[in-house]
């Protein structure tokens, strides 16, 4: 009796302990957030940050969002979607993004995709505190690649399903670029991490999403920059070597939708084309790659689309919409 006494006075504190770190959020309307610490790694003390809504319905299915490089979580509109169709909603700012950059940090910086895996343990662990019992993972760009990556290495059967959204599984430059020079710069990255290469100049797709130029949204251009910042030779080798994994070897077993534009666009400078093609990524090579991810995989082309499909203009948001529900709904989630 003094066993179970003491077990029940422990549980309850953890609860308590919990409860108290949660605090409001940027985006306000019933958002929350809390900071989790993780061990400390090569730059230091790293952190990530976990945010959610939980849904009036009180349903025990809930949808972990993974943002993209260059990004952190800021899609309210998206997140309100998931709540007000009986979904618990949560997202992760991975370490060194967003909310859970610290003081001196390298953002974005990572070595190895897996360092990104303890971020996503430690939000599961929080919605299966919360009583969530069946797990959605969502995953934009890198986000993409990195969820796609942790199914691959993760056997937890509360996660049901996976949707990806414009997912990064190729490098979308030509030939020369893509087989010898990013695999090259790579495996230097293994030596000197720290190497930084310039991704240009282009503003053009920060242009085409803020409020301020051409889009619909605002969000914290400290945290998701207007111009892309130097890539270091860690990251550009993680994320290689990721993909190069899930090329040859995924066997994703829960089901999968992949969405993505129907078109792609290149260009130096901001055109009116932004407002609806994927000017990341090539949407050849997400659907080539993305089939390959597991045995059960739904492709969904997105007409108009831009490359972080829920920042589309109106009527194209809802179609993703339409989708991702038919979909989940077609899968008994």
């Amino acid at each position: 009796m003094k066993k179970l006494y003491l077990s029940l006075l422990f549980t309850l504190a953890v609860i308590v302990s919990v409860a108290e770190q949660w605090q409001p959020d940027i985006l306000g309307d019933g958002y929350e957030m809390r900071y989790v610490e993780q061990p400390d790694d090569y730059q230091g003390k790293v952190r990530s940050t976990v945010i959610r809504k939980k849904s009036p319905c009180g349903g025990k299915t809930g949808v972990l969002y993974i943002h993209g490089y260059n990004d952190y979580f800021f899609q309210k509109d998206m997140g309100d979607h998931f709540v007000d169709s009986c979904y618990q909603f949560y997202a992760v700012d991975l370490r060194k993004y967003g909310r859970s950059i610290l003081p001196g940090q390298k953002k974005f910086d990572a070595r190895d995709m897996k360092e990104y895996f303890a971020d996503i343990d430690s939000a599961v662990s929080i919605m299966k505190h919360d009583g969530v019992d069946r797990i959605i993972l969502m995953g934009h760009s890198t986000g993409g690649l990195t969820s796609s990556y942790y199914l691959n290495n993760r056997n937890d059967s509360s996660i049901v399903a996976l949707m990806l959204n414009s997912p990064f599984l190729e490098w979308n430059f030509n030939g020369f670029m893509r087989d010898f020079l990013i695999p090259t710069v790579g495996g230097i990255g293994r030596a000197l991490p720290n190497l930084a290469f310039s991704q240009g100049n282009n503003s053009g797709y920060a242009e085409s999403l803020l409020k301020q130029y051409h889009g619909e949204w605002d969000y914290n251009t400290d945290w998701k920059v207007v111009r892309p910042e130097k890539a270091r030779a860690g990251w550009l080798g993680a994320v290689t070597r990721a993909q190069n994994y899930l090329h040859k070897k995924s066997d994703i077993k829960v089901p999968v939708l992949l969405m993505h534009s129907d078109s792609s666009y290149t260009a130096d400078r901001w055109t009116p084309e932004y407002q609806h093609n994927d000017v990341v990524l090539n949407i050849k090579d997400i659907s080539k790659y993305g089939r390959r991810l597991g045995c059960d995989v739904t492709e969904v082309t997105v007409d108009d689309g831009i490359h972080d499909l829920v920042l589309s203009r109106p009527d194209v948001r809802e179609e993703v919409y339409d989708s991702i529900f038919g979909w989940l709904r077609r899968e008994g989630l």
